[in-house]
């Protein structure tokens, strides 16, 4: 077995590991990247990638052939920025194989022993798998091998109502297939009710049979022809069972024990700054417990890692200012605090302002101009939440991700300008609506206007 000595050694090869690895070798330190699995991880191969693509496809008016290669030629684009040749120019030491922990300064990977400075984790998550009595014995979907249907099923049953169910329905039912939701809750529960609202009747007007608060007891059938016995007594026939239940972390075959590094059943335990219990050990992205499984947020702690791991600096993770987008049609986008959140937390000093796509001309000239709406939270003049539903609302939302990050207050945000006719102008009136009450319904500045007027020559 031969050794290598490096300065860090990123373990997982997906957003937030290839953002260090890049990161910490152009800026000159020694790095050894590890991954067993495809380079670009679940993102590129198998996640935000290809559900992009094949929602893409489904509004575009593809078939379901034709977009499934569609799928898979937007991979081959992307793949070579993710690719190990990429990652070997920027002067990476790349090892395809799987990594363990044999003590808390080295790691064994194929016939090669690590010996680091500094370890990342970034192994990432896997679909959750629910111990439902039957299910394995039946042929069930998930994210990791939806890629490989050849022809749209007959009728879809997904269990789970989440992100990724709810875009699965909307492209599936849009190709032909037949799609029922399951969910144990309500369908995108971490959303905004009335916004998740506006997204569910969307998808039943498709066609998509939503049941909610219902639990799926036991699974039963074949390829084909599943069947599915529920909590309130019915049963369920379909052809395919795609599971979207939610993820689990990567961590089990890591050697962690050996690594002095501490976890839960939910995955990997640091702190703000990133670091495990093994203050050489950090960790980041999807394999993280608590904390919110999206690709961005992995590149966003890669920043935050780096600066502990190549400068010292004591960094931190913030949590208000991070944005997420279900890309349903309307989308579905929130950063900060949901309008029932800010309720409970702010009370009485808590101001909502809101303005609807259909007072939006871009919208109204597209014909997009249907229900949606951007909602805003306002506390002290700062907005401390915003909820958009509508057309392009994950590409809306990066303005407020910044003045929530930024702690801009409505003042400041009030000076942007938007070219007209765009929905960004849309983020410029729900700022006019905070202060139309304050200038327009008050009698005091009024009075001092009439005033000025008489005064002036």
């Amino acid at each position: 077995m031969k050794t290598i000595r490096t300065d860090i050694c990123v373990i997982g090869a997906g957003s937030g590991g290839l953002s260090v690895a890049a990161g910490a070798a152009q800026m000159g330190a020694r790095v050894v990247l590890i991954e067993k699995g495809e380079m670009g991880g679940d993102c590129l191969n198998t996640g935000c990638v290809p559900s992009k693509a094949l929602l893409h496809g489904a509004a575009s008016g593809m078939s379901f052939s034709e977009a499934m290669v569609h799928v898979q030629q937007t991979i081959a684009t992307i793949a070579p920025h993710d690719s190990q040749d990429r990652f070997e120019s920027l002067g990476c030491t790349v090892i395809r194989e799987e990594a363990r922990f044999t003590s808390p300064k080295r790691v064994e990977a194929g016939d090669t022993r690590i010996k680091a400075r500094r370890f990342v984790i970034a192994t990432g998550s896997r679909p959750f798998i629910p111990p439902i009595p039957g299910l394995s014995d039946v042929p069930y979907l998930t994210n990791e091998t939806l890629w490989t249907l050849s022809e749209c099923p007959e009728h879809l049953m997904i269990l789970g109502g989440g992100p990724i169910g709810m875009e699965m329905a909307q492209a599936f039912v849009r190709f032909g297939a037949k799609v029922t939701v399951i969910e144990v809750g309500r369908v995108l529960a971490r959303g905004d009710v009335e916004a998740a609202g506006l997204v569910k009747q969307a998808l039943i007007a498709e066609g998509v049979r939503i049941l909610e608060e219902i639990e799926v007891s036991e699974v039963a059938g074949q390829g084909g022809a599943i069947s599915l016995s529920l909590s309130n007594g019915s049963r369920l026939s379909g052809s395919h069972l795609l599971l979207a239940a939610g993820r689990r972390a990567n961590s089990e075959e890591l050697g962690l024990e050996h690594a002095d590094v501490d976890r839960s059943k939910d995955g990997i335990q640091v702190g703000a700054t990133l670091r495990t219990s093994n203050r050489r050990i950090y960790a980041l992205g999807d394999v993280l417990a608590d904390h919110p499984r999206f690709t961005h947020v992995a590149g966003y702690q890669a920043g935050v890692a780096i600066r502990g791991l190549l400068f010292g600096l004591p960094a931190k993770l913030r949590a208000d200012h991070i944005p997420h987008a279900t890309y349903t049609d309307p989308e579905l986008a929130q950063v900060g605090l949901t309008e029932e959140a800010a309720r409970a937390l702010h009370g009485d000093r808590l101001e909502v302002v809101r303005a609807e796509f259909s007072g939006n001309d871009r919208a109204v000239a597209t014909g997009r101009a249907g229900p949606g709406f951007i909602k805003l939270m306002v506390v002290k003049s700062r907005p401390v939440g915003v909820t958009i539903v509508g057309p392009e609302a994950g590409e809306l939302i990066a303005l407020w991700s910044l003045a929530v990050s930024a702690k801009l207050k409505m003042r400041q945000i009030a000076g942007m300008i938007a070219p007209y006719p765009t929905l960004a102008e849309l983020n410029k009136r729900v700022t006019s609506a905070y202060f139309i009450p304050r200038l327009f319904d008050n009698r005091k500045l009024k009075r001092v206007v009439q005033v000025i007027q008489r005064l002036l020559p």
